[in-house]
């Protein structure tokens, strides 16, 4: 009994050390990647800002959070607009998108998979009663005459099953669900980041369209006067047909354009209503022009963009699942070791069934190595060796995209800015051409013909400022999307 219990204790001892042995296959380490001191945008004046000091490289590659500087993008980013419109309508995404609730639906199911994977570490039990009677049959060859030919079997027996993770496969199953449920939960957050940067784009551009708006207007109750006007002249003897005509046109002209802008005044409202989830039958935005200059961006540093874009998150979180398939393929090499036993009661009587004498027990275990399997095993290690590969590829892929991304947007906000100081100029310029033309007119000195094309002159530009100054706001919300809104990877669930 002594021999029996020590060698119980050192078996238990080996299995405990060779569950804890370090798992086959290649440990992840984070794909490298040198990103650029400064962006090449970043001197351009329009975007000198004091950037915060990056944040130390990570030790031997490990997946680590950002840490936010003063001054960046944190959280609700588009409350740096300074509108309570915009900021209410962004607030009802988060409960309210059918899209961002489907993500996270998604997510929520990848999480799962989680336990899904850790429940492999556990035995599995089972355990039930069970009858059956028997009738033996009298005419069988080996039957004794005398002996009983019908009888009751009663059993209660419970099964024990268990497959020691002896080579890693199940922790590296497990690291796999949970670095796949980390880049679906990353996902969720690009869905997020989209949604609201579509929010804001289509409110701006609502804005943009209420400032074409109120321009025409005031052109329509401009040129109404001016009809009136040559219309007097005409009765006065001092005008002519040719004025009132020009005039009568360039006016329908002036309410076609108004027309024409409440067309996409409706589309983009139709669109903020949408993402919002609100009944578009009850739903309106009361006529508020844009006005003023989009704030200044935050931009920090290259490094950071790493760690602060979702969709490069979610490509360097399918990296680390598909090194541990290189693992888990690995795994396969070495033999499946299970242990499994049953134990109960079992009698023919229910009087003596639960008892002493009724008990029955059974241990076992089994292990089995695979001989020959015509290559399949080292087909599908090298399968996933190329997965992994291919997944760094696509992580490296996303960062490049990631800084084309951001000095796209940067040259567009700069440029759009030179732009709008261009075109303010142009407007001013017309504007005096235009006082020019009206005051020639009034004196007598020219046709009406010089007055309308310095008026169609001066509303071309004023509507190119109306949507040079709209396309700044969409470029502002552009490059806030491109460099991750306010989310870092300190954000990925543990």
């Amino acid at each position: 009994m002594k021999f029996c219990s020590a060698t119980l204790v050192v078996a238990g001892a080996a299995l405990v050390v060779l569950v804890g042995c370090k798992p086959v296959g290649p440990d992840y380490k984070r794909p490298e990647y040198a990103a650029p001191a400064t962006y090449k945008e970043a001197a351009a004046p329009a975007m000198q800002l004091p950037n915060p000091t990056p944040p130390p490289n990570p030790e031997g590659g490990s997946w680590k959070p950002a840490t936010p500087s003063d001054g960046m993008l944190r959280g609700k980013w588009w409350e740096i607009y300074n509108d309570p419109q915009l900021n209410q309508l962004e607030e009802r995404i988060q409960t309210n998108n059918q899209s961002l609730k489907g993500a996270l639906e998604t997510y929520l199911a990848a999480r799962d998979q989680i336990q899904v994977a850790r429940a492999a570490f556990a035995p599995t039990l089972s355990a039930g009663p069970s009858f059956t009677h028997s009738k033996v049959s009298q005419h069988q060859p080996n039957f004794k005459p005398g002996s009983q030919t019908s009888y009751n079997d009663l059993s209660l027996v419970g099964e024990a099953s268990w497959e020691p993770d002896f080579f890693g496969r199940i922790r590296r199953t497990v690291e796999s669900a949970r670095a796949s449920a980390q880049a679906s939960a990353a996902d969720m957050a690009s869905v997020d980041l989209l949604l609201h940067a579509q929010m804001a784009t289509a409110y701006f551009e609502l804005r943009g369209a209420d400032a074409q708006k109120q321009l025409l207007e005031a052109t329509v109750a401009d040129r109404e006067k001016a009809l009136s006007l040559t219309e007097l002249r005409l009765a006065g003897g001092v005008g002519n047909e040719a004025d009132v005509a020009e005039a009568r046109t360039a006016l329908e002209s002036a309410r076609t354009q108004l027309i024409d802008v409440g067309i996409a005044r409706a589309q983009y409202e139709h669109a903020v209503g949408t993402i919002a989830n609100y009944k578009l039958t009850d739903f309106s935005i009361p006529s508020t022009p844009l006005a003023g200059a989009p704030p200044q961006i935050p931009v920090g540093v290259p490094s950071q963009l790493l760690e602060r874009r979702p969709d490069i998150a979610a490509a360097e979180r399918r990296a680390a699942a598909a090194n541990e398939q290189v693992g888990i393929a690995i795994s396969a090499f070495y033999p499946s070791i299970s242990l499994s036993g049953t134990g109960g009661f079992e009698s023919a009587h229910g009087g003596n069934w639960i008892q002493g004498p009724s008990v029955l027990w059974t241990l076992g275990a089994q292990a089995a190595e695979l001989i020959i399997d015509a290559g399949k095993r080292h087909a599908l290690t090298d399968q996933a060796r190329h997965n992994y590969e291919y997944e760094v590829t696509a992580y490296k892929s996303a960062i490049l995209l990631g800084f084309n991304d951001v000095e796209n947007q940067m040259s567009t906000l700069r440029i759009l800015g030179d732009e709008s100081q261009a075109q303010e100029k142009a407007v001013d310029a017309a504007q005096h051409s235009y006082d020019i033309a009206q005051q020639r007119y009034k004196g007598g000195v020219t046709s009406y013909l010089e007055v309308l094309t310095a008026e169609s002159t001066l509303l071309d530009n004023q509507r190119n400022a109306i949507n040079v100054q709209t396309r700044r706001f969409a470029a502002s919300v552009a490059l806030i999307r491109a460099l991750g809104g306010g989310w870092n990877s300190s954000n990925l669930p543990k």
